[in-house]
C-alpha cells in the first residue's frame, strides 16, 4: 500500500497546527494563526518543496518510479493531493482530509461504511442529490432510511436505537430551507443512546471557515468542495474529513479501491481557490445579509439565518461563526417565482451555489428535481422557493438588479406617494389565484384567454374482466385481460358560475357542488403542460381534499367519496395558467359498480379524459369519414384503431391512460394499470408486473376473438386489500405449495395466450380450450383462499345439466363477479333459463361479449350532437334520466362517436 494510505505514519503530517517561527520571545509568546491566515498559508513542514515553489507543483503523474518510495500510483496518493489533504484537515479541525471528485463522491464513500439491515436517520429537507443517493442505497442496499425534522432534536430521538442506528446524516443550515440542526446536541444525544453510530454532517453550505462540526461531536464531515472551497466553479470536487484512525482507514480503503480520488491538476486549482476562502466568505455573506434584509423589508417570508426572526438563529450563532451566503424566499406564487428569476440578469440562472458569480434558481424544478412533488410537499418545500447564492460582485449593482426583477414581475410597486425608488409588496390573491390573468397567460405562453366552454363533453370507456391470472398477477405471474361491453360514461356540461358539481347517479345518487376559490389551492402542485404526474401521489393534497373539501354527509357513501376524491385531485392537478372550468360532471354506468369488473378504472378514464379535454391539456383530431370502418349496421358509429398511434407521443389515448393510472391510485392506492390501460384501449392484453424473473410490462394479444361471456354479480362485496394480503401471507407460510400453484397459473395464462392469438385454431377447439383453462383456473385460485360460498353457488348453477358451462370468479374473488363462457351454439331457450335460474337466487347477470372498443368520445366536429345545430338539446337532462337499461342504447344514438 502507498505511504499516502498508511494512516498510522500519515497522522504525523495531517495535523492542522501549523507551525510558528521561531524562537518565541518570553515576553510576548505567540497566539495561534486566525483562519484566513491558515488559508492563504499552504504548509506542510513534511512535504518541503526542493525548490521553495510559493505555489504548490502539479505533479501530473500517472506513476512513481521505484520500490518502497512514498508514491507510487497517483490513485493511491500523489503529492498535490497529499499538499491538498494536509491543508484541508489543517483548517478543519482534523486529523484526516480525503479529497475525492465531486461532494456527492464524498457522500458515495461515507455511505459504503453501512451494510444491508443498518438504519441511517437523516433530514428531511435535503440537497436532492443527497436524497436520491440515499433513496438508492435504501432500494438496492437494503438500508433502512427515516427521515426526520432535525431543527428539532427530540424527533430524532425515537428513531435512535443501539445496534440498529448506523449512521445519522445531518445538514446544517439545509439546503434551501435553511433550518438550523443543533449538532452538538444531535450528537451528544445519539453517542448516549448508539455509541457506535456514525454523525455524518454535510457542511457545504458553510465550509469549514464559518462551521467545523468535528468540533460539535460529528465523526465525519464531507463538504462540496465545487462550492465555497474552490469558490470559482471551474472544478469538480469533495472533501471528507475526520479524527477517528479506524473510519480514516476505512474511507481511504473505499477511495483507493474504487479509484475516484482527486486528479493532480484539480487538487491544485482547490488549494489556490482555498487560499481566498475567507476574504471571498466574508464579501459574500456581508452582501447576503442585506440581500436578506431587503427581501424581509418587502415583506417576502425569507429563509436566511441572519435574520433576527429565523427560528434557529440562537442555535446557529453557538455553532457557527457566521450566516452564510445561501438564502432562499417565497413569493406565494410559482408562476410568480418563474418571473422572477427569469428577469434577472446579473444574478445568473443556474443549479450550485459557492460561486464569486452570484446565482439564482427555484429548486423544486432545479435542484431538488429529482425529488417527487408529493415528498416535497410533505417536508414542507414550497414550489415556489426561490434560492439565491450570493457571489462577490459590488452589492448596490446585485440589489439593484434583484429589485428591478421584482418590480418588472409584479412582485412589488411602487409606494403610493413615496419616490420611484421606494417599493412595496404587489397584492397576491391567495389560494393560487394569479396575480392577474394576463399575467398568468405570459407566464405559461398563452398569449390569449382560453375561449369559455360551452359544449357538453360525452366519454365513455369499458369495464373489463380478467380472464386467466388474477392474484397470481401479484406475484409476478402473467394475467389476460379484455374489455368487455358493458361502460361507463360521463358528461360535462357548461356552467360559469364558479362552481363544479359532482354527480354520481348510480352510487346512492349523489351529488354536490363546490366553490371553486374554495378548495384547498394552497395544497396543490400542478402539473405543468407538457409534463407528466410524478409516480407518487401527492398526499399532502389528497388529505387535503379528504380533509377540507368533501362534504360530512359524503361519509355514508364510500363509493361516492373515493371517486369525489380521485375527481377533485385530478381536476386541481391539471389546473394550470390560471383557469379553472366551471361545470357539471355527471357519471352513469351500465357496469356493475364494485363487483370487480373495472368501474373504477372507467370511471377513471371517463374522469382523465373529461378532465383533460376541460383543461385544454388534448386537442381531438378531425372527425374520419364516416364510411371507414363502419360497426355492424350503424353508420355513425366510427372506430378508428388504436395500432399505430399508441407510438405516437402524447396522444389521447396515451395521455388518457397516464392520467387515468393516477386516479386510480388515488382510488385504490397500488393498482397494476391493467383495469385503466383496457378502458383506454379496448381488446385484450397480456400483463406481467415487473421486478420478477419474467419481462415485465403489458402486450396487446393480436387476433383476439370475440367471445360471448356471462357476468354474473353475486352482489357480495369484497375487500380487495385483504384478499390480496391473505395470499401473500399464504406465499410466506408456504413457499412451495403456493409456487407451484403459481406456475400453475402462468401455464394457463400461456396456453390461453396461444390459444387466442393462433388464427389457425378452430372456433369449437378455441371455445374447448378455453373451457378447460376456466375451470383450472378456478380450481387453482380456490386453492388460493379467494374464493366465496356464493361464487361456488353460481359456478355450481351454471356448470349442471342442462347447461355444462365453465365459469371462474374473476378479480379479487371474495365475492364480486363470476365469468362464465358462453358456447356459440347454446341454444337461447337455455340461455334464459340459466338467466331467470341466476336471478331467483338473488344473482344479477349480465350478457355481454369481451375484446371491443376502449376510450369514446362523442365527437366535437359534429354540431348535431353538442347543441350547435338546428333543433339540437342538451344532454344532461336526458343522460341523467335514462335507465341503466337504456343508456346504451341511446349513448349510441347520439353521434359519431370515435374510439380508440
Amino acid at each position: 500500500m502507498s505511504p499516502s494510505l498508511d494512516l498510522q505514519k500519515d497522522k504525523t503530517i495531517m495535523g492542522h497546527d501549523l507551525p510558528t517561527p521561531e524562537p518565541e520571545s518570553p515576553n510576548r509568546p505567540r497566539k495561534p494563526y486566525r483562519f484566513s491566515t491558515l488559508c492563504a498559508t499552504v504548509e506542510n513542514p513534511a512535504q518541503k518543496d526542493q525548490f521553495g515553489s510559493s505555489s504548490v507543483p502539479i505533479y501530473q503523474s500517472s506513476t512513481f518510479k521505484g520500490v518502497g518510495g512514498e508514491y507510487d500510483y497517483s490513485r493511491s496518493g500523489n503529492p498535490t493531493r497529499s499538499h491538498l489533504e494536509h491543508h484541508i484537515a489543517k483548517i478543519s479541525s482534523a486529523a484526516y482530509a480525503f479529497a475525492v471528485s465531486s461532494g456527492m463522491a464524498a457522500l458515495d464513500v461515507v455511505l459504503r461504511l453501512l451494510k444491508p439491515g443498518d438504519e441511517v436517520i437523516a433530514g428531511d429537507d435535503l440537497y436532492g442529490g443527497t436524497n436520491r443517493l440515499l433513496t438508492y442505497i435504501k432500494t438496492h442496499g437494503g438500508v433502512v432510511v427515516h427521515h426526520v425534522d432535525t431543527t428539532n432534536p427530540e424527533s430524532l430521538l425515537p428513531f435512535i436505537k443501539d445496534g440498529k442506528t448506523a449512521m445519522v446524516l445531518l445538514e446544517s443550515p439545509t439546503n434551501p430551507l435553511l433550518k438550523i440542526a443543533d449538532l452538538a446536541k444531535i450528537a451528544a444525544d445519539v453517542k448516549e443512546r448508539a455509541p457506535n453510530a456514525i454523525v455524518v454532517v454535510d457542511n457545504t453550505m458553510m465550509s469549514p471557515y464559518l462551521q467545523r462540526p468535528l468540533e460539535h461531536g460529528a465523526d465525519i464531515v464531507y463538504d462540496s468542495a465545487t462550492k465555497y472551497l474552490s469558490g470559482h466553479h471551474d472544478l469538480m470536487a469533495g472533501i471528507i474529513t475526520c479524527n477517528s484512525d479506524d473510519l480514516a482507514k476505512q474511507m481511504g480503503f473505499v477511495i483507493n479501491s474504487i479509484g475516484n480520488a482527486l486528479t493532480p491538476f484539480d487538487c491544485f486549482l482547490l488549494l489556490r481557490g482555498v487560499k481566498t476562502l475567507a476574504i471571498r466568505m466574508d464579501r459574500q455573506q456581508t452582501t447576503a445579509m442585506a440581500v436578506a434584509e431587503m427581501l424581509h423589508r418587502l415583506g417576502f417570508k425569507v429563509h436566511y439565518p441572519g435574520l433576527a426572526d429565523h427560528p434557529g438563529r440562537e442555535v446557529h450563532e453557538r455553532i457557527a461563526d457566521g450566516y452564510g451566503a445561501v438564502l432562499s424566499f417565497t413569493t406565494g406564487d410559482k408562476a410568480l417565482s418563474e418571473r422572477i428569476v427569469g428577469a434577472t440578469r446579473l444574478w445568473g440562472i443556474s443549479v450550485s451555489f459557492g460561486c464569486v458569480n452570484s446565482l439564482i434558481s427555484m429548486p423544486c424544478v432545479m435542484s431538488h428535481a429529482s425529488i417527487d412533488p408529493a415528498t416535497r410537499a410533505a417536508r414542507g418545500l414550497p414550489e415556489d422557493l426561490i434560492r439565491l447564492c450570493v457571489g462577490i460582485e459590488d452589492p448596490a449593482d446585485l440589489l439593484d438588479d434583484l429589485e428591478r426583477a421584482l418590480l418588472e414581475a409584479g412582485a412589488i410597486t411602487v409606494s403610493a406617494g413615496a419616490d420611484e425608488h421606494a417599493y412595496v409588496r404587489a397584492t397576491i390573491q391567495r389560494q393560487g389565484a394569479a396575480i392577474s390573468r394576463a399575467v398568468e397567460k405570459l407566464a405559461f405562453n398563452e398569449n390569449a384567454a382560453r375561449p369559455l366552454e360551452n359544449r357538453e363533453w360525452f366519454v365513455s370507456a369499458p369495464g373489463k374482466v380478467i380472464l386467466f391470472g388474477e392474484h397470481a398477477v401479484v406475484h409476478g405471474v402473467t394475467a389476460v385481460a379484455a374489455s368487455v361491453d358493458l361502460r361507463c360514461y360521463g358528461l360535462t356540461s357548461p356552467r360559469h358560475d364558479g362552481k363544479v358539481g359532482l354527480n354520481f347517479a348510480d352510487v346512492g345518487n349523489f351529488y354536490h357542488e363546490w366553490v371553486l376559490d374554495d378548495l384547498p389551492w394552497d395544497s396543490v402542485t400542478s402539473v405543468d403542460l407538457g409534463n407528466e404526474h410524478p409516480e407518487q401521489l401527492d398526499q399532502r393534497l389528497v388529505d387535503a381534499i379528504t380533509k377540507r373539501a368533501l362534504p360530512e354527509s359524503i361519509e355514508a357513501n364510500p363509493m361516492a367519496k373515493g371517486a369525489s376524491i380521485a375527481f377533485l385531485y385530478l381536476y386541481m392537478t391539471m389546473a394550470h395558467g390560471g383557469e379553472r372550468p366551471s361545470f357539471n360532471f355527471s357519471v352513469r354506468s351500465t357496469l356493475p359498480v364494485g363487483a370487480g369488473l373495472g368501474s373504477s378504472a372507467s370511471f377513471s378514464v371517463c374522469v382523465a379524459t373529461a378532465l383533460l379535454l376541460l383543461h385544454q391539456r388534448i386537442d381531438l383530431p378531425g372527425l374520419p369519414p364516416p364510411t371507414r370502418e363502419p360497426h355492424n349496421d350503424d353508420p355513425g358509429h366510427i372506430h378508428v384503431s388504436h395500432r399505430g398511434r399508441r407510438a405516437i407521443p402524447h396522444t389521447i389515448a396515451e395521455e388518457a391512460n397516464r392520467w387515468a393510472f393516477v386516479a386510480e391510485k388515488v382510488l385504490h392506492g397500488n393498482p397494476s394499470g391493467v383495469d385503466n390501460s383496457v378502458a383506454v384501449f379496448g381488446g385484450a392484453l397480456a400483463y406481467t408486473r415487473p421486478g420478477f424473473a419474467r419481462k415485465g410490462g403489458m402486450e396487446a394479444i393480436s387476433g383476439f376473438k370475440s367471445l360471448r361471456f356471462l357476468l354474473t354479480d353475486s352482489r357480495v362485496p369484497r375487500d380487495t386489500k385483504r384478499l390480496v394480503a391473505g395470499v401473500s401471507a399464504k406465499k410466506l407460510e408456504e413457499p412451495e405449495i403456493v409456487g407451484r400453484i403459481l406456475e400453475a397459473i402462468q401455464s394457463i395464462t400461456d396456453e390461453a395466450r396461444r390459444a387466442l392469438s393462433d388464427p389457425e385454431l378452430s372456433r369449437e377447439a378455441l371455445l374447448s380450450a378455453l373451457s378447460a383453462l376456466i375451470d383450472e383456473n378456478h380450481a387453482h385460485l380456490v386453492s388460493l383462499g379467494v374464493s366465496h360460498p356464493v361464487l361456488e353457488d353460481i359456478r355450481t348453477k351454471t356448470i349442471e345439466h342442462p347447461y355444462r358451462l365453465s365459469t371462474k370468479l374473476t378479480g379479487a374473488g371474495g365475492g364480486g363477479c363470476a365469468v362464465t363462457l358462453v358456447p356459440d351454439d347454446l341454444s337461447d331457450s337455455i340461455l334464459d333459463s340459466l338467466l331467470q335460474s341466476l336471478s331467483k337466487k338473488n344473482f344479477v347477470p349480465y350478457l355481454t361479449s369481451v375484446g371491443g372498443s376502449g376510450l369514446g368520445v362523442l365527437s366535437p366536429h359534429d354540431p348535431a350532437n353538442y347543441g350547435d345545430g338546428p333543433g339540437s338539446e342538451p344532454l344532461r337532462a336526458a343522460f341523467e334520466e335514462k335507465t341503466t337499461a337504456e343508456l346504451a342504447d341511446w349513448a349510441a344514438k347520439r353521434g359519431r362517436w370515435m374510439y380508440v
